[in-house]
């Protein structure tokens, strides 16, 4: 089998493509990796069971490259997390919803056998009307001005359409709560470095975790599992505001909501912040995941629940070290 992965120097990539060629070295599995990314090369040392090259997943020759490496599954991790401060709108989608389309029209031609996707469970939306606890089932409402949240939707729609279209390319799509891991830094865990706990006056914002190495075993076992589909991948439980405040140790500053959101507008136009006014939503409503699905259906459970992860990550004290 021969396995592409997209985005395999970012954060997950990387950790997917050594853990994997560690398995297949262990099993002695006839699997083989080519790993793509924008970068020139990864920060990591592959192995006799890795190749990689310098791919763009919106390349006009993604197809020909498929064809030429005989790709039978598709681990699709390219998007953008955390824009530079140099991105815009326009180049976002272009990499995650049209870059999407251009690695699935070369599943197709290609003749690829499965397509593994990281979505989010931004797709749902962040909207004070969202259940209790969301399950896959549920309509996406990505929110249209956010960027990442609207994309998320995007490509699901996409992949929905693919899977009335092209039945033969089996999908197995993982919408993802929040990561958090040894080495993880991004929007999320910069609210955490704070020196006060941020929080809107009403809302208690609650979180799902997912540990980063369960990303990556879930990953791992949708190459060959027989159970395709959509899961949400989270931890047991949510951590609310107040809890994190807790386990942080430190004081919550909760705001009026129009405070909180006339200040992102006036802060991110003076360059203090990374978050603005269109990230208002995702600070104040945040999905919450249901994992039955992924525990029942998928086969896995993942190692802790939300707030373990989290106290895992305060902690300092990584898991199997």
């Amino acid at each position: 089998m021969n396995i592409l992965i997209t985005g395999a120097a970012g954060y997950i990539g990387s950790q997917l493509v050594q853990k994997l060629e560690g398995l297949i070295k262990a099993q002695d599995k006839p699997w083989y990796i080519i790993a793509t990314d924008i970068r020139n090369q990864p920060h990591y040392a592959t192995g006799p069971k890795t190749s990689y090259y310098k791919m763009d997943v919106r390349a006009a020759e993604f197809t020909d490259f498929m064809e030429e490496q005989n790709i039978d599954t598709v681990i699709h991790l390219a998007t953008i997390v955390t824009p530079g401060k140099k991105s815009n709108r326009e180049f976002e989608y272009s990499v995650d919803v049209l870059g999407t389309q251009n690695v699935l029209e070369a599943c197709v031609a290609a003749g690829v056998n499965r397509i593994v996707v990281t979505s989010s469970g931004a797709a749902y939306g962040y909207h004070p009307d969202n259940p209790d606890w969301l399950v896959e089932t549920d309509p996406l409402r990505g929110n249209e001005e956010f960027a990442y949240s609207h994309h998320k939707r995007l490509v699901e729609n996409m992949l929905a359409d693919y899977r009335i279209t092209h039945p033969e390319l089996e999908q197995t799509v993982f919408r993802i709560g929040t990561i958090l891991g040894e080495n993880v830094n991004n929007q999320i865990t910069a609210l955490f470095e704070k020196p006060v706990v941020l929080g809107i006056r009403g809302s208690e914002s609650p979180f799902v975790f997912i540990w980063d190495q369960d990303v990556v075993e879930c990953l791992i076992q949708a190459i060959s599992s027989e159970a395709t589909g959509i899961f949400n991948v989270a931890g047991d439980g949510a951590v609310t505001i107040t809890d994190l405040s807790k386990m942080l140790q430190k004081k919550t500053m909760r705001l009026p909501a129009g405070v909180v959101k006339n200040g992102l507008f006036v802060l991110k136009r003076l360059n203090l912040t990374q978050y603005g006014e269109e990230q208002f939503n995702f600070l104040r409503y945040r999905p919450v995941l249901d994992n039955t699905r992924l525990k029942k259906q998928f086969g896995f459970t993942p190692s802790f629940t939300s707030k373990e992860v989290f106290e895992n990550y305060i902690g300092k004290s990584w898991p199997g070290e």
